[in-house]
């Protein structure tokens, strides 16, 4: 049992765990390194650098801080994030269990472009299984993507119908042992995918081949699983697919935290890094509160 998740290991995540490290609490930090900020071949407006630096540079050096002090770091992709008495949060590799969780995922990337998709969205697409799957029970589903949050959707959706392909778009599958495990079971379609076709309601997914194939719901888990992907099953308030938070980086949801670009609003290194430190200030201080009632009760 961890006291604190932080999701994401960017310049919020890691300044986050930089002051819970320091309280003493357990702490484990989860991502992937494909912030945008690595792409970023020269930062001149961050405080304490004389001569611009790479993006590349401050992660890793953010990075070796947190190590020096002890904190449990897990290269890999988040699947789900799911509330119970604590958070259990699954990963590539793991299921991990903890009292309170930091998201600090960052900005999702531009939504993938197939025709017809958002005319069907609410109408045979959707971007949760949780949410939508218990109306397809029985029915021809599909599951766009290609990556270990694909699989996991189509897991999902096995509660629901046994009728299910995971369409890649073209894409080979890019898949962690743990998932490749578990594919073999589901249809994988790997044709480029031309448009999505039907009347009021999603019926058929047309290949760029000239093949279709008939199709009542599309769930889309491309690439790995973003901010909203996580708020919509959570329950989490969000805007313009921002996690809406306090002044003291708190969402709605008891014990889970959000920080950085994935809040929205200014999306600069010195922001995140601020935000980072509020968000693991307040964690402290909800942790320590939960150990004391424990030990009153």
């Amino acid at each position: 049992m961890y006291d604190v998740i932080i999701i994401g290991r960017g310049p919020a995540g890691i300044s986050a765990a930089l002051y819970t490290a320091r309280a003493n609490l357990k702490t484990l930090v989860i991502g992937q390194r494909e912030s945008a900020l690595k792409r970023a071949s020269k930062i001149e407006n961050y405080y304490g650098f004389s001569q611009p630096i790479s993006g590349e540079y401050l992660l890793s050096e953010g990075e070796k801080q947190v190590l020096r002090l002890g904190i449990e770091m897990v290269s890999g992709e988040v699947v789900s994030i799911e509330k119970q008495s604590y958070y259990e949060v699954t990963a590539s590799q793991n299921v991990y269990t903890g009292k309170t969780v930091l998201m600090a995922t960052g900005q999702a990337y531009s939504k993938i472009k197939l025709q017809n998709l958002e005319r069907f969205e609410g109408n045979g697409v959707s971007y949760c299984s949780t949410c939508d799957g218990f109306f397809y029970r029985g029915l021809t589903v599909g599951v766009l993507g290609y990556k270990d949050y694909a699989v996991h959707e189509a897991m999902e959706l096995e509660a629901f119908t046994k009728n299910i392909t995971i369409y890649t778009n073209g894409m080979e599958l890019q898949l962690t042992d743990k998932f490749a495990e578990e594919a073999y079971r589901f249809k994988i379609n790997t044709r480029p995918i031309l448009k999505l076709e039907g009347s009021e309601a999603l019926q058929s997914i047309h290949f760029k081949d000239g093949t279709s194939e008939e199709l009542d719901g599309l769930f889309v888990a491309y690439e790995t699983a973003s901010t909203s992907d996580f708020a919509r099953k959570l329950g989490i308030m969000t805007r313009d697919n921002s996690i809406i938070v306090d002044e003291n980086q708190t969402t709605n949801l008891e014990g889970l935290f959000a920080a950085g670009d994935c809040t929205g609003g200014f999306k600069q290194i010195s922001t995140a890094v601020g935000q980072g430190a509020m968000a693991g200030k307040k964690i402290i201080e909800y942790v320590r509160g939960l150990k004391k009632s424990d030990k009153e009760d």
